[in-house]
Formats: C-alpha cells, sequence, structure tokens
C-alpha cells in the first residue's frame, strides 16, 4: 500500500537561520541522497519502495515529503525515519542534525476512495479527472461497510497527521519567546507555539470580516447580530466597538503576529494588543483540541506559564468582570491603542485628539 510520509528535519541550534543560498544546498544535497535509493530495507528484511519525493528548505531545517510502498504504515514510518538519520549520520555537513518529526498523511488514493464512498450511484465529482473518477465510482460500490469505515479512519487519522504537521510548521515562526514558557515538554511545546500563530492567522481573517460587516452596516457591535471576533472583546463596550474600532484592532493583530516573529518581547504593546493576544490564545486552543494534542480538561491551564510572561502584569481580565470606574488608568477604553511605553503609535492608531496636538 502507498503512504505519503511528511518528516522534518531540524538543524542543530549553533548553526542559526540558513540563508537562501544554504537552504538550495540543502534541497540539493537531501534530493540527491533520495534519488540513489532503489529500495529501502524495512524490519526482518522487508522491501519498501520508494515512488517520488519533493523537498522544502526553511530557515530551521527542511521538510521531507516522501510516497512509499510498503506493506503497513508503521514500517513506512519507521524506514524514513532509519533512511533520514542514516544519511544525517553519513553527511559531514549534517553534524548534529535531527529527524524532528516523521508521519504519515493522505495519499490521493485514499482520498480518492474516501470521497468516493460518499457519492451518490454514479456521480463523479468535478475535482477529479474523468478517468479516474470513473474507476473510483466503480470501485466505490463494491466496498463492504467495513472496508468504508476503514477508508474514514485512515481519511481521519491522515487529516489529524496534517493537522499536527502544519502546527510544527507554524511554531517555527514564533521567535519572541523560549519554548521553554510552553512547559518542559519540548514536542507538546512547538504544537502549542503553533496553535498560537494559528490563533494570529485565524483572527487576521476573522477582523477582516468584522470590519466589513460593520462598515456595510455604518453600525457599532451591539446593532450587529454577531461579529467573529469583536464579539469576543469585554461586553461592557460593545455600543463604542465601530467599524474604525475594528479596523484598528486589525492593524494591532498585524502588528503583534509580526512581533512574535521576531526577539526580545517586551510585554504587550497596547491593552488592545494584550486582548487580541488573548483572543488568539482561544483560537488556539481550539486547534489543540482538534488536533487531539491536549486533554479538553486541561487545555485552560495550557498558556498559564506563558501568560506569566507575555502579558507582563497586564490585566485585561480585570475589563471582563469589573465596571469602568473601577478600572485604573491604564485599562480605559479610551486608552486601549496608546503604547504602554510612551513610544510613538502606528499612524492609524492615533486619536484625533492627539492627531490635532
Amino acid at each position: 500500500m502507498e503512504y505519503q510520509l511528511t518528516a522534518e528535519l531540524a538543524s542543530p541550534p549553533e548553526v542559526g537561520d540558513l540563508d537562501p543560498l544554504q537552504q538550495v544546498g540543502l534541497v540539493s544535497l537531501l534530493d540527491d541522497r533520495l534519488n540513489s535509493l532503489a529500495s529501502i530495507e524495512g524490519p526482518d528484511g522487508v522491501e519498501i519502495l520508494p515512488i517520488e519525493h519533493s523537498l522544502e528548505a526553511h530557515l530551521d531545517g527542511a521538510v521531507v515529503h516522501w510516497l512509499l510502498d510498503a506493506p503497513a504504515l508503521v514500517l513506512a514510518e519507521e524506514a524514513t525515519r532509519a533512511v533520514l538519520e542514516q544519511i544525517i549520520d553519513e553527511t559531514d555537513l549534517l553534524a548534529g542534525w535531527e529527524v524532528k518529526h516523521c508521519a504519515v498523511t493522505a495519499t490521493d488514493d485514499q482520498l480518492a476512495s474516501a470521497l468516493a464512498a460518499s457519492l451518490e450511484p454514479g456521480e463523479v465529482p468535478d475535482t477529479l479527472p474523468a478517468d479516474l473518477a470513473e474507476g473510483v465510482v466503480g470501485q466505490a460500490y463494491v466496498l463492504g461497510s467495513d472496508e468504508v469505515d476503514d477508508i474514514e479512519a485512515a481519511r481521519s487519522e491522515a487529516e489529524l497527521a496534517e493537522r499536527r504537521s502544519s502546527l510544527l510548521r507554524a511554531s517555527k515562526l514564533l521567535r519572541a519567546f523560549d519554548l521553554d514558557v510552553f512547559g518542559g515538554d519540548e514536542t507538546r511545546a512547538r504544537y502549542v507555539a503553533g496553535a498560537l500563530m494559528h490563533g494570529v492567522e485565524m483572527l487576521t481573517d476573522e477582523l477582516f470580516g468584522d470590519v466589513q460587516l460593520l462598515d456595510d452596516e455604518d453600525a457599532t457591535a451591539d446593532e450587529v447580530e454577531a461579529l467573529w471576533a469583536v464579539d469576543e472583546l469585554p461586553s461592557q463596550y460593545t455600543d463604542r466597538y465601530t467599524a474604525l474600532f475594528a479596523k484598528q484592532l486589525l492593524v494591532t493583530t498585524a502588528i503583534l503576529g509580526h512581533r512574535l516573529t521576531r526577539p526580545d518581547w517586551r510585554g504587550p504593546l497596547s491593552v488592545a494588543e494584550a486582548l487580541a493576544l488573548r483572543i488568539a490564545e482561544s483560537r488556539a486552543e481550539v486547534e489543540l483540541d482538534l488536533a487531539e494534542l491536549v486533554d479538553p480538561d486541561e487545555i485552560d491551564s495550557v498558556y498559564a506559564a506563558f501568560n506569566a510572561v507575555a502579558f507582563d502584569g497586564l490585566d485585561v481580565d480585570l475589563l471582563y468582570s469589573a465596571p469602568e470606574f473601577e478600572l485604573s488608568d491604564d485599562l480605559l477604553f479610551d486608552g486601549w491603542f496608546r503604547p504602554r511605553d510612551g513610544d510613538t503609535p502606528h499612524p492609524y492608531l492615533v486619536d484625533e485628539e492627539d492627531r490635532d496636538d
């Protein structure tokens, strides 16, 4: 059976970021070694056939996508890891490198079969070539219910593996913090870091939708039925969440995303940035749950240690519980976009009265 493997090779910390020329060289080196393999001897002499591969280099290493023909999933995974570790051991230029992640993702045949199982008799999906679709549809109705269940299970496993792989790739973007702020388990910490970056991306997309809706309705948040992200801000200010406010929060979130990819985090630049980070975390918790990486009962505590560092003592949770007259000056609504360090804000975040000054 054919299995699509995704593996990640990570460079040692002392190497630093790979420049574009080094990335090209890495891809060339790995490509030559993988092309030279006619077959792979798996456990107990089982033969595993490499079919095709692709490579992607990035700042911290490379991702290998490898299609193999193997008798079983576990053999494909073991063979892939063994081959890549052997390449590292035999290549002086890769001294200190590691195979950090290796998992099976979906093959085209598995996805096509899974799709066919959901079709009505005679239905041909537009997304498959006609010759492939005809063959798949013809086969789909000789499958028993157990086989269909197996296909669906394989597809679910593939989707889960890809979701986890995506989190690991996203984790490489987070450089504002060391991974130890997410706990002692490095692998879990990488997943949590990647989920946070996905959360920022999701929040950005949602704010585009909120801006459009508030603009179209020429309304505040309390006058529209539902919003994607703005609805998760403190509810006592819904009559002040205008289209301009949503645009400013979108700009703030864009700045937050950039800051998370840079070193030397110094706490939130503003109350609005802290609120954006808080919402991004809630999106990250959903990602971790979908990837089945954290027990739902533990998800509230996943970012506890991180928050102690990231929020730098700024308690925005008070905005959800305390009336405005009880808040300290640094939490008052009119100053949400004002830089906490007194620095010059982004031009789009300057208050009208400040512009006049």
